[in-house]
C-alpha cells in the first residue's frame, strides 16, 4: 500500500497553496508564487504548533452529546466526558481483568449491612423475607473540590455572586468562564443526595428513575411530591418556558437517603440488592451541586446555551473549557483535581505489555483532551493515520477491529502499519448488538388479543430466523462484527451459558450431527404463514409487509452496505424494509415518543452483571412509558417477577436457574432479534501509553499518557508536502509571463511602427 497519508497531504497541500498562490500571481506577480512557494502549509485539523503540546487528540461523529448532565446521559458517546468530568462513588480497575470496583469520590468501597422491618441488625447470610432494607455507609473523600464555576463565586459578605441575574443582564456570556469570578467549595456527602433525588425531578430526563425509585427507599413517593410541587411552581406560566424556576430539592428530604455528616452518606435500600454497588460506578449517583441547579435555572441561561448539557460541573480530572457545537469539544485539566496515582498492579501479561510503567505517576497526564467533530469513518481513518488523531474516538469500541481488518487485507497494508507503530490492543468484552421490535407497535409489538399477539410472535420469530448474523457480522462486515448471539446475556458474565456446549437459541438454531445450526428459510416461511402473511403479503389484503426500519446513524456509504445488507434478509421472507435514517439525537427523540418500529441497537454494559443486560427487557424500565432503558418496550409479566427475583441474588446456583428462565422467555417472545457480541477493540498511536479495552472502563482519559515530542517529529515526517505540483505551476506561470511579455512586446513594436508610418 502506498503511504496515503503522505498522498493526502500532498492533496490537500497542493489545493490550498494553489489556490493562493494564484490569487497573489494576479495580484501580485511571480515574486508572491515564490513566495507561496516557500510558506508551505499545514494540512492538519489543529492549530499550528498544537502537535507539540500536552494533548489528547480525538475525533466524534455526527452531533454534539445531547446529554452532559449525569442524572440524564446514558449513551457513549456522551459518556467520554461525563465520566472525566463528574466522579461517582465508585469507578472501575484501569486493568484488571475480571472488572474490579475501586473507590472514585468515596473513600473506600462500602459493605451493606442489612437490616430488619423493626430495624435490627441481620447477618450476611439472612434470608431474602427477613431483610427489610440494605443499608450502605459510604465515606466520601474529604478535600474533594468542584471544578471552578461562577455558580460557586461569592462576594466578601458571602453572598452569590451570580444567582439573581435579572432578564438581559446576562448579556453575551455564552461560557460559564465569560463571568468575572469564578469559585468552588469542598464536595460534601450532601450533594450525593441532591444528585439521588434529582432522579425523581419531572424537569429532567432520568433514564434510571424507574430502577432506582424500586429499591431507593422513598424515592417512588418523593417523585409524586416533586410532580406536585413542579406543578403549583409553574402554575400560570407558560407551558414552553424555557427557563424554568429553580426547584430548590433542598426543601424536601428522601427517606432513603441522608447526609450523617459531610464525609459519610448513607444511602438505604428495599431489601436486599446487591447490583446497587455497581451503580455507584455510574454517573447516575455522581454528586451533583445544588449551586450549579440554581445558576442554570435563571433567566436567559437556555437561550446561551448556558446548561448542564453544554457545560457540566464536576469534582473529576478534567473540565469542558470550550463547547463549538457540533464542531468542537475541548476538556482541561481541573486545577481543583484530588491528588489520584497510576495503578502498580494489574491483570496477568500487563507488565510485559509495558501497562504498568507509570505506576504510582500522577494523574491525568495531559492537560487537555480535544474532541473534533468528523462526519464519516473515512476521513476519520485517514487522520489518525496521517498522526492528526491520538485514537479515532473515545467512546467506540470497533475501531480497533476496524483497523486490524485493514491491516491483515495484505502484506503491503501491514508492513505500512507495522511501520508507523499504531497499537490496536483488542480483548472479548460484555457488549451486544441486536435488532428490536417495538411492543407498542401493532404490527410487530405485543398485540392487543391473544391471536394478534401470536400472529406477532411468528412474525419476530420468522424474522430473527432470516438475519443471518453468522453470514453478515461473522463473514462479510468483520470489521464490525462478532460472535452470533443465542441470548440476551453475553459471555463473560456470571451465569452465562452462550457457547457452551449444546447451548443455543432453539427459536432459530437446530443442532445438526452436533453442530449448531441456523434453521433453514423455509422454517421462517412457514412462520411467515402463521403470521397471516404467506409470501410476505397480507393473507386478507393481499398488499405486500412493509416494516420501517428505524436506524440510528445517518447513512455513510460505509453503513448503507450494512443497511443494503439488512434489506436482503427481509426479502427472503417478502417483507419490503423501508430504512428510516437519522442521527443519534433524532433518533433518541422519536424513540421516547414511542414512534419506532424495528431498530438497530447496541449496549456497552455498565456493569458485569446479567441484571445490565436483562433490565433492558423488564416492563417498567420501557423508554417510551418511563424514559428507561427498555428500548423495546418489553412487557412480560412472569420476566418481570423473575427480574425482580434475580436482582436480590448473589452469584451462584439459583441466580443462574433464574438467569435460564429469563432466557428461554425473552428467546419464545423474541422482542430482539439477538445478533453478535462485538469484539472489543481500540485503536492508539504508538506514542500514547496506558490504552487497554474496557466497555465498563469510562474514565479512560486520566490514564493516557502523550508523547508530544515524539508525535510532533512523526507528524512532520509522515506529512512532507508535495511540492512538484507548486513547480509545475510556477512553470507554467513563468512560461505564461514570458509568452504574455513577448505578446505584449510585439504589440507594442507593431502599434509604434504603424503610428511612425501615420507621422
Amino acid at each position: 500500500m502506498p503511504p496515503v497519508a503522505s498522498a493526502f497531504a500532498g492533496a490537500s497541500c497542493f489545493e490550498g497553496v494553489v489556490l493562493g498562490a494564484v490569487r497573489r500571481w494576479i495580484t501580485g506577480g511571480l515574486g508572491a508564487v515564490a513566495f507561496a512557494l516557500l510558506a508551505g502549509c499545514n494540512n492538519s485539523p489543529h492549530p499550528h504548533g498544537a502537535a507539540r503540546e500536552n494533548t489528547l487528540f480525538m475525533a466524534f461523529a455526527e452531533r454534539s452529546p445531547r446529554y452532559l448532565d449525569p442524572t440524564s446521559s446514558y449513551a457513549a458517546p456522551e459518556s467520554t466526558y461525563v465520566y472525566e468530568i463528574s466522579e461517582p462513588p465508585y469507578g472501575y480497575h484501569h486493568l484488571k481483568r475480571p472488572y474490579t470496583l475501586i473507590p472514585r469520590a468515596a473513600e473506600a468501597l462500602a459493605k451493606p449491612y442489612l437490616l430488619d422491618a423493626q430495624g435490627k441488625r441481620l447477618p450476611d447470610d439472612a434470608p431474602d423475607e427477613q431483610v427489610a432494607e440494605a443499608v450502605y455507609d459510604i465515606p466520601i473523600r474529604p478535600g474533594l473540590k468542584w471544578s471552578p464555576h461562577p455558580a460557586f463565586a461569592k462576594d466578601a459578605q458571602g453572598n452569590y455572586l451570580y444567582h439573581h441575574l435579572k432578564p438581559g443582564e446576562l448579556g453575551d456570556k455564552r461560557s460559564p468562564f465569560d463571568f468575572k469570578q469564578l469559585g468552588t467549595r469542598e464536595v460534601v456527602a450532601e450533594d450525593f443526595v441532591y444528585a439521588l433525588k434529582r432522579h425523581a425531578s419531572p424537569r429532567l430526563e432520568a433514564p434510571m428513575a424507574a430502577v432506582f425509585s424500586e429499591h431507593v427507599i422513598g424515592l417512588k413517593d418523593y417523585m409524586a411530591l416533586l410532580r406536585r410541587e413542579s406543578e403549583k411552581q409553574l402554575k400560570g406560566l407558560p407551558e414552553n418556558l424555557a427557563d424554568k424556576p429553580f426547584l430548590d430539592l433542598r426543601r424536601w428530604p428522601l427517606a432513603g437517603a441522608l447526609a450523617v455528616n459531610d464525609h459519610l452518606l448513607r444511602i438505604r435500600l428495599k431489601g436486599r440488592y446487591p447490583q446497587w454497588q455497581y451503580w455507584l460506578a455510574t454517573n447516575f449517583t455522581a454528586a451533583i451541586p445544588w449551586e450549579v441547579d440554581a445558576f442554570y435555572a435563571q433567566p436567559g441561561m437556555a437561550a446561551n446555551s448556558l446548561s448542564w448539557n453544554q457545560w457540566p460541573v464536576g469534582s473529576g480530572p478534567f473540565m469542558m473549557t470550550e463547547y463549538v457545537q457540533d464542531r468542537r469539544h475541548v476538556m482541561s485539566r481541573n486545577p481543583n483535581y484530588r491528588v489520584d496515582t497510576y495503578p502498580c498492579d494489574g491483570s496477568p501479561g500487563d507488565a510485559e505489555a509495558g501497562l504498568l510503567a507509570d505506576c504510582g505517576k500522577r494523574m491525568p497526564f495531559v492537560d487537555k483532551v480535544v474532541a473534533i467533530n468528523v462526519k464519516e469513518k473515512v476521513p476519520i481513518k485517514e487522520l489518525f493515520k496521517q498522526g492528526y488523531l491520538d485514537l479515532p474516538e473515545m467512546d467506540r469500541a470497533d475501531w480497533g477491529v476496524n483497523l486490524a481488518v485493514d491491516r491483515d487485507d495484505s502484506d503491503e497494508v501491514k508492513a505500512f502499519f507495522d511501520e508507523r507503530g499504531f497499537r490496536l490492543p483488542m480483548a472479548v468484552d460484555i457488549t451486544n448488538w441486536y435488532l428490536g421490535f417495538n411492543w407498542l407497535d401493532p404490527v410487530v409489538g405485543r398485540g392487543d388479543t391473544p391471536e394478534q399477539q401470536k400472529r406477532n410472535r411468528a412474525l419476530r420469530q420468522a424474522i430473527s430466523i432470516a438475519i443471518d448474523w453468522e453470514e453478515g457480522y461473522g463473514r462479510i462486515f468483520r470489521d464490525q462484527g462478532g460472535d452470533a448471539a443465542h441470548g440476551p446475556i453475553p459471555p463473560g458474565v456470571f451465569g452465562s451459558r452462550e457457547g457452551q456446549p449444546g447451548e443455543f437459541n432453539p427459536v432459530t438454531h437446530r443442532l445438526v450431527n452436533g453442530k449448531v445450526e441456523r434453521r433453514p428459510i423455509e422454517d421462517a416461511l412457514k412462520l411467515m404463514e402463521e403470521a397471516g402473511y404467506p409470501g410476505g403479503r397480507d393473507a386478507k389484503t393481499g398488499k405486500p409487509l412493509v416494516l420501517n426500519y428505524d436506524f440510528q446513524r445517518v447513512i455513510t456509504p460505509e453503513l448503507k452496505a450494512q443497511n443494503d445488507w439488512m434489506v436482503r434478509q427481509f426479502a427472503k421472507l417478502g417483507i419490503q424494509l423501508d430504512i428510516r435514517a437519522t442521527d443519534f439525537n433524532q433518533f433518541q427523540e422519536k424513540i421516547l415518543k414511542g414512534k419506532h418500529q424495528i431498530f438497530w441497537w447496541g449496549w456497552f454494559a455498565d456493569y458485569p452483571d446479567a441484571e445490565n443486560f436483562l433490565f433492558l427487557l423488564y416492563g417498567p424500565n420501557s423508554k417510551s412509558l418511563h424514559e428507561g432503558e427498555n428500548t423495546a418496550n418489553y412487557a412480560n409479566p412472569e420476566f418481570d417477577r423473575l427480574f425482580r427475583k434475580l436482582q436480590s441474588l448473589e452469584d451462584g446456583p439459583q441466580k443462574a436457574q433464574v438467569m435460564a428462565q429469563l432466557n428461554d422467555i425473552v428467546r419464545q417472545d423474541a422482542p430482539w432479534a439477538f445478533g453478535f457480541w462485538s469484539y472489543s477493540g481500540l485503536a492508539f498511536q504508538h506514542w500514547v501509553y496506558n490504552g487497554k479495552p474496557g466497555v465498563v472502563v469510562r474514565d479512560r482519559a486520566r490514564y493516557l499518557r502523550v508523547d508530544a515530542g515524539e508525535r510532533s517529529r512523526k507528524v512532520a515526517e509522515w506529512n512532507q508536502p508535495v511540492w512538484w505540483p507548486l513547480l509545475v505551476l510556477v512553470a507554467g506561470g513563468v512560461a505564461i509571463f514570458i509568452a504574455t511579455r513577448r505578446a505584449w512586446r510585439a504589440r507594442e513594436t507593431a502599434t509604434a511602427l504603424v503610428s511612425g508610418e501615420a507621422a
